[in-house]
This record gives C-alpha cells, structure tokens and sequence, in this order.
C-alpha cells in the first residue's frame, strides 16, 4: 500500500470499480457491499441516471463559486424545501460542514440574546471539524484535540429532567440524530423528540436534526425525524446527497434566515453544480413512486432475518435494532472479527463504536443479497467470530 498519505486511516484494500451493490477491488476479486460508502451510495454503484446527469453537467459547467447562481443548484434548493418545511438552503461539502454552518447560524441568530451555547447527547457524533467535534461525545475522537469550544452540554438520550436542566438563556441550539449512527445504530424514542423539541422552543433556543447518515430515505422515510412527527429548526444532511460526490446542505426555517446577512457564512465550492446535477437525479429516484415504501419491505426482511439469527446465536448477539436500512447487530463481544470473517467471504460492512455491527446497504438492496448477507452472517457466527467479553 502506498506511504504517501497521512497514517490516519486503518485500512488495505484498494477499491477499482463498482456496479450495483457489487465493489471490485485491484486484485479482480469482487465485494456486496453492505456499507455502501459509509451510507453514501443509496443507489449503490454506477447508477445510469446518476452517471449521466454527471456527464451532462460536466460538460457544461463544472464551477462558477457561490458568486452567482447556477441552474442545478437553484433546482436542488427549491427541490430540498419541498421536500421538508418552508426553509431556506445553505449548500456545503460535507456533513460536517454543514453542522459548522447549523453552529454559525444558530449563534448569529442568538447573537443579541446572548445564546452562544449548544447542548448535544451522549453517543453523539456530528463530524471532525472542532465546531462538530465539540458536539460529538466519544472521547477518543474529542479529547486530543481539546481545548474544543466551550458551552457544550451533553445529556443522556430520553432524560427529560437533564435537558431541562442544561437548557436556559445561554442556549443556541440543541443538536440531535434522530438515529444515532456512530454511537451504536440507536433510534432516538420519538416520544423523547417530542419532548426535547418542546423544551428547546420553550427556552428560547433552536432545534437542529442531523440527518447526515439516517435522512434521506435511509429510515424509510425521507427524514429520520419524521418518524415522531416532528419539525425541527435546522436540518443538516450530506452523504447520499451527491451520490458519492462532495455535497451537504443545511435547511434553515424561512422565518429565521432573516436574520443572516452576505457575508455571515461562505463555501468556495459547496453546491458545486456537478455535484448538485447528481444530486437531482438520486432525489429524483428517492421521490419516485414506491421507492420508500421498497426500503421499508426490505428493512422488514432484514431485520427478520437478523433477530432470526440472534435466537439462533444467543451467545453472540445482543440485541438488533434499527430503523429503515440503518440497522445496528450488537455483539456480545468485538464486532471486529464479525466484519474481518465476512470481508474473507465477500462481503463488506462496518462498526459502530466497538461491538456494533453497522449495515447501510444502498437502499436498491434486493432479497437475493439480503437472503446472502443472512446466510454468509450465520456461517461467520457458526464459526465463532464472535467473543464474547
């Protein structure tokens, strides 16, 4: 492997190609990919659609800078407020960035209050950049860069009486995943929603949804939040939105945005025009008729078999959760071994903290890789991958 990059990855397999759900690396052997990049590839690889609204666009403009308008990015931000709530769009680079710009925003908008601070939950993880990496909880991740910026609280999820405690006069903005990806593939309780928007409106503050890796259809819905019934302040979202090109978003309330003026914020390339183009298409296919309701048959079948498979193996699953085709298999033990085993058979998947196993297969999924996935799991169990500590 090559010694030119910075040693802050951990890896050794060198991807070529994609078609479908189905990765080749340089040695021609081929992988179904239950990670699809993180949760970025919800149309899996190659996607005709997708392909050629890249082409197109290529070969018209590939960048203009946030000077002017260009026609994708125009079409993706009236696109994205009709899929939410009447909202104004702020287009970024990534996930991460777009929780900057949530940070920004809520602080300029609490500026003549004096709201500077935020209030996030324990299992967190909202990005790498130090304003998202002082909202994200795991330790690990925080503390060799601290000192962070101040005024971060962290609350358990589901307790009500620590969020009425944090919340006050100083509060910006409170920050949530409706579906915890990093801290272990855990659906915040929609009742707990609820509440926590309820208290953050009560005390003056504004109510942020990081639907980074659970929004866009991944739950089965088209945002996480959905799923409580909920409208929140801000909504961030990145991953699938570029279709593995470099793209995020921000929704903020129409009736907020007011209150940000030229020059409060910027991106040299967020919303890139190839980049927005891709992104119309997967809306465009996320949008289509039956889509959602496909991803909810095959998050049924998978979860099923998956909780199949813990009565089976009692000794090395603990629990399986999970909402849409986001879905958590924690272990009784490391879940290592369990990803290893099954990259040795094919198939490529990730963690989640120590001892979850994360699937976040593209939302095309069929039943036949989902019938494979099953079968290849239960061989690596049968195997005792799984130790339990």
């Amino acid at each position: 492997m090559s010694q030119a990059f910075v040693p802050v990855y951990d890896r050794d397999l060198v991807i070529v190609k994609g078609k479908g759900m189905r990765v080749t690396d340089k040695d021609g052997r081929t992988y179904l990919d239950f990670a699809a990049g993180i949760g970025v590839n919800a149309l899996g690889y190659g996607d005709s659609k997708v392909v050629g609204a890249i082409k197109k666009q290529a070969s018209l403009l590939l960048h203009s800078s946030n000077l002017y308008h260009h026609e994708p990015g125009i079409a993706l931000a009236e696109r994205l407020v009709k899929l939410a709530f009447p909202a104004k769009v702020f287009l970024s680079n990534s996930g991460t960035e777009a929780i900057e710009a949530a940070i920004k925003f809520a602080r300029r908008i609490g500026q003549d209050a004096g709201r500077t601070e935020l209030v996030a939950f324990e299992g967190s993880f909202h990005g790498r950049t130090l304003g998202a990496l002082s909202m994200t909880w795991t330790a690990k991740y925080r503390e060799p860069f601290e000192p962070l910026i101040p005024g971060v609280h962290f609350v358990k999820v589901g307790d009500v009486a620590g969020l009425k405690a944090v919340l006050g006069a100083k509060t910006a903005a409170v920050f949530i995943e409706p579906v915890q990806g990093e801290g272990g593939v855990r659906p915040v309780p929609p009742d707990f929603l609820e509440e926590a928007v309820k208290l953050t409106r009560e005390a003056g503050a504004l109510f942020v949804a990081d639907e980074i890796q659970c929004g866009l259809g991944r739950t089965g819905k088209m945002w996480g939040y959905e799923h409580a019934g909920i409208t929140p302040d801000m909504v961030t979202m990145a991953k699938p939105l570029g279709a593995g090109l470099p793209l995020g978003a921000i929704l903020l309330r129409e009736d907020l945005a007011g209150k940000l003026h030229p020059g409060d914020h910027a991106s040299t390339f967020g919303g890139n025009p190839v980049a927005a183009a891709a992104s119309l298409a997967v809306l465009d296919r996320l949008t289509a008729p039956g889509f959602l309701e496909k991803v909810e048959k095959r998050s049924a079948s998978l979860l099923r078999g998956l909780r199949k498979l813990k009565k089976a193996h009692p000794g090395s699953i603990a629990e399986v959760r999970g909402l849409g085709l986001m879905i958590g298999v924690e272990m009784t033990g490391p879940a290592g071994p369990v990803i290893k085993a099954l990259r040795e058979r094919g198939i490529l998947a990730i963690k989640a903290g120590d001892r979850v196993l994360r699937l976040l297969p593209p939302l095309v999924v069929g039943g036949a890789e989902v019938k494979h996935l099953l079968g290849e799991l239960d061989a690596v169990l049968q195997q005792g991958a799984v130790v339990a500590a």
